[in-house]
């Protein structure tokens, strides 16, 4: 266990500020996450390092499709969430308690020596969700900046603003966020307020981040056309026409047995966000289709072309289109 930033007393309770659910901790008791424990008045986290899951994944996977394509990232989970969803694909790790009675423990020194020794481009929390391991990432980041090496999250974005701003300062790159659908669907299934997700892309956009944005496209749920045309319109809003937008299939998982997303049904979601005007709209979790790849998005010209996880084609030229010369917003290596 460690010291939990964030937090403050009230009484023999304690609040609880990593995230928007800002939880009232009784002594001895946890927050909705169940990873903060409340011992004699002090906030504890119980996932410094605890390590469920890790291995070397690429940017795509994550995704990545603009932030060092083709690149490894030595990805670490660790246990537990702060959303409800039912359909989640990490529920082995995401819908359990931390072990900490045996912990796998990897320290911030040792992740970045792996890092190096796999010829990894940088680190990733990802798996379940990553603001449970805050200490933990602001312990590692700057080690890993020193080291030469990018870090990333794969988040519901659900952290409260001085904890987003206090992993920026700590050196977090790039962050994609899941946005999951409209309010009424993020309320029903994840006990959550979409308005925070939304805030929060704007701002890690306003802190420089390199941030792109996921919808896992579920029948029934989200994916209705005008809940696709709203989550466009405020995607221009809040991340811009520049920002990588990703509708990526769902298959049954956990505790939700809908039907997986039909094809035709993610080629609309992208037909209609390309015609409210974003640039780099990404189909996912089908592999081999062009909504995959990258165009130009002033003359179509084919810039990256993609199957899976993999990179068959990288045709820009200094970041830049070959036929038209249009910049491309790709972070191809770190600065400095």
């Amino acid at each position: 266990m460690r010291r939990a930033l964030l937090w403050k007393r009230a009484g023999d309770e304690v609040e609880c500020g990593l995230c928007e659910r800002r939880c009232t901790i009784p002594p001895g008791g946890r927050g909705f996450c169940r990873t903060r424990v409340n011992l004699e008045g002090e906030l504890y986290t119980l996932v410094y390092g605890n390590v469920s899951s890790l291995s070397a994944n690429p940017a795509e996977k994550k995704p990545f499709f603009h932030f060092l394509p083709g690149k490894l990232f030595l990805t670490a989970g660790t246990f537990s969430c702060n959303f409800t969803c039912p359909w989640c694909q990490n529920y082995d790790i995401s819908k359990v308690e931390p072990e900490i009675r045996s912990p796998t423990f990897i320290s911030p020194e040792q992740f970045v020596s792996m890092c190096l020794s796999q010829r990894c481009s940088g680190t990733s929390l990802s798996f379940n969700e990553p603001t449970l391991l805050f200490e933990y990432a602001l312990d590692l980041f700057p080690l890993a900046h020193r080291a030469g090496l990018a870090n990333t999250y794969v988040s519901n974005g659900y952290m409260t603003l001085e904890a987003l701003g206090m992993l920026r300062e700590a050196g977090l790159d790039a962050i994609n966020i899941d946005v999951k659908g409209d309010a009424e669907a993020v309320r029903k299934y994840c006990s959550a307020d979409v308005e925070v997700v939304w805030r929060n892309i704007k701002e890690a956009k306003r802190m420089g981040m390199h941030v792109e944005v996921v919808n896992l496209v579920i029948p029934g749920v989200n994916d209705d056309e005008k809940q696709l045309r709203d989550l466009a319109r405020r995607h221009l809003q809040e991340a811009g026409s520049e920002t990588p937008l990703h509708f990526t299939a769902y298959y049954p998982a956990y505790e939700f047995t809908a039907p997986p997303t039909p094809v035709q049904r993610l080629e609309t979601a992208r037909k209609i966000a390309l015609s409210e005007g974003i640039e780099f709209v990404y189909l996912g979790n089908i592999p081999g289709h062009p909504g995959e790849n990258t165009y130009c998005p002033g003359c179509n010209q084919l810039l990256i072309r993609r199957f899976g996880f993999e990179i068959l084609e990288f045709n820009l030229r200094e970041n830049a289109c070959p036929r038209c010369g249009r910049p491309i917003p790709i972070v191809t290596k770190l600065k400095g």
